[in-house]
C-alpha cells in the first residue's frame, strides 16, 4: 500500500481534506435539514431560526483570521485534529440542551461556538496546498478539496432525514460528531505540515512540488505577512468582498433551501429532501471542473485569465441562473435551475483559493482566513436576511438580491492582480 502511495503523497492528503471537508459541511448543514423540527420542538419562529443558523457563521467567520495564523504557526496537521475534536463536542452538545426558556440563547452560544472550532478547516488546508501542491496544480486541488462540500452538503438531506425520521435529530447529531473524530484521527496519521517532513515522500516527488511553488511558499526564512500588511493589500481586500458575495449566495442553499422548497414551493419531505441534493451536486461537480479549467487557461494564457477569468464568469452565470429560478412557477424545474447557479457559483470557488494561497505564500493560512471570514460574514447576513426579505416582500425578492449581490462579485474581479502587490513582513 505504501509503495502505492509514494509519489503521490500530496494527492492522498488532498483526498483526506475532502473527506474532512465533506464531514465538515454534514455537521454545518445537518441543522437546516432538522431545523423544522427542532423549532417545532422549542416553539421557534422561522426569524429565531435564522438567528440559530447565523451563529454558526459568525462563529465561523470572527476565528477565521485567528485560525488562519494559528494554522500557520502550529501547522495544519495538528490544528485540523484539534478543530475536529472542538466541533464533536459541541454538536454532541446541542443535543442535550434542556427545552427551558433559555434554549434559544444556549442553542445561539452552542452553535457559534461550533463555528469557532470549524473554522480552522479551510485555512489549513490553503496552508497545505501552499507546502504541498505546485502552482500548476492548485486549481484542480482546491476544486477537489471544495468538491468536498458540494458532497457532504449533498449526501446530508438523504442521510439526516433518514435518521431523523426513524432515530430522533438527536441522533443525527451524534452520527455527525463521530464522523468527524474518525476523520480527524486519519488526518493526524497521514499528514505533515511539509514535504520534507514525510517519510513517505520520494525525492522525486519533492523535487516535483519544490519544482513550481512560488517563492517563499515553503521557505520559513521568507516572513511571514504581517496583519497591517494583509488588511492594508489591495488585492485581499477585493478577493474577500467577491468571497462575501459568494458566501450569501452559497449560504442561501446550506441555510434555506430545503425550508424553501418544502414550506414555499409545497414539496413534500421526501422530495423537498430530493431535490436538495441538486444544488449540493451541482457544487460538487463545479468545483473540481472549475478548478480543472481554471488550470488550463492558466497553463496557456497566465493567471489572469486562468484565475481572474475564470472567478468572474462562474459568480456572473450564478447571478443569471439564481434570477432565472425566480421566474419559474415549477418548483421541480426550479430548483434545477437554482442548482444550475449554485455549480456555476462553485466553478469559481478554487481561483479564490488558488489567489490567496499564491499571494500568502508562508502566511496562506492568515490570507485566506481574512479572505473566507468575508465569504462567512456574508453567510451570517443571508441566513437572517433572506427570511426577512421573504416575510416583507416574498421569497423571489429574496433570490434577486442574492443574484445581484452576486453580479457585483462577479464584477470586481476585474481589479485583482492574481500575483498580488504583497509587503512581506514579519507579524
Amino acid at each position: 500500500m505504501i509503495n502505492f502511495l509514494r509519489g503521490h503523497i500530496r494527492w492522498i492528503l488532498i483526498f483526506w481534506i475532502f473527506v474532512v471537508s465533506a464531514v465538515a459541511y454534514l455537521d454545518r448543514v445537518n441543522i437546516s435539514i432538522a431545523g423544522p423540527i427542532i423549532r417545532n420542538e422549542f416553539r421557534f419562529s422561522d426569524i429565531q431560526l435564522g438567528w440559530v443558523f447565523s451563529a454558526f457563521v459568525l462563529g465561523y467567520a470572527f476565528a477565521q483570521a485567528p485560525a488562519g495564523r494559528l494554522a500557520d504557526k502550529i501547522g495544519p496537521r495538528l490544528i485540523l485534529l484539534l478543530g475536529v475534536i472542538w466541533w464533536a463536542v459541541f454538536t454532541s452538545l446541542i443535543t442535550i440542551l434542556p427545552a427551558t426558556a433559555s434554549v434559544l440563547f444556549l442553542l445561539i452560544g452552542a452553535r457559534f461556538l461550533l463555528g469557532v472550532g470549524e473554522a480552522v478547516v479551510y485555512p489549513a488546508s490553503n496552508c497545505v496546498v501552499a507546502s504541498w501542491i505546485p502552482s500548476g496544480e492548485r486549481g484542480i486541488a482546491n476544486g477537489f478539496i471544495f468538491c468536498g462540500v458540494g458532497f457532504g452538503a449533498g449526501i446530508t438531506p438523504p442521510l439526516i432525514t433518514y435518521i431523523n425520521m426513524h432515530y430522533g435529530w438527536r441522533a443525527s447529531f451524534w452520527c455527525s460528531s463521530l464522523l468527524g473524530i474518525i476523520a480527524g484521527v486519519v488526518w493526524y496519521f497521514l499528514a505533515r505540515n511539509h514535504p520534507k517532513q514525510h517519510p513517505w515522500v520520494t525525492v522525486e516527488e519533492q523535487k516535483f512540488i519544490e519544482s513550481d511553488i512560488p517563492t517563499g511558499s515553503n521557505d520559513p526564512k521568507s516572513g511571514k505577512m504581517s496583519w497591517p500588511a494583509i488588511f492594508s493589500n489591495r488585492d485581499i481586500l477585493i478577493v474577500t468582498f467577491s468571497y462575501f458575495a459568494y458566501g450569501y449566495v452559497a449560504y442561501i442553499f446550506f441555510s434555506w433551501f430545503f425550508i424553501y422548497l418544502s414550506e414555499v414551493r409545497g414539496l413534500n419531505l421526501r422530495q423537498s429532501s430530493l431535490y436538495t441534493m441538486l444544488p449540493f451536486l451541482a457544487m460538487a461537480v463545479g468545483s473540481p471542473l472549475g478548478g480543472w479549467i481554471s488550470d488550463r487557461l492558466t497553463k496557456s494564457f497566465g493567471k489572469r485569465v486562468g484565475r481572474c477569468g475564470v472567478a468572474a464568469f462562474g459568480i456572473a452565470l450564478s447571478s443569471i441562473f439564481i434570477a432565472l429560478g425566480t421566474q419559474v412557477a415549477s418548483a421541480q424545474v426550479a430548483s434545477v435551475i437554482l442548482a444550475g447557479g449554485a455549480g456555476a457559483l462553485y466553478l469559481s470557488q478554487s481561483s479564490f483559493w488558488s489567489v490567496s494561497a499564491d499571494i500568502g505564500g508562508q502566511s496562506a493560512g492568515s490570507v485566506s482566513g481574512v479572505m473566507n471570514m468575508g465569504g462567512q460574514f456574508g453567510g451570517a447576513l443571508t441566513a437572517s436576511l433572506t427570511p426577512a426579505i421573504a416575510h416583507h416582500v416574498g421569497w423571489n425578492a429574496s433570490f434577486l438580491a442574492a443574484a445581484a449581490l452576486c453580479a457585483c462579485g462577479a464584477l470586481v474581479w476585474l481589479w485583482v492582480n492574481p500575483e498580488g502587490r504583497k509587503t512581506v513582513s514579519a507579524g
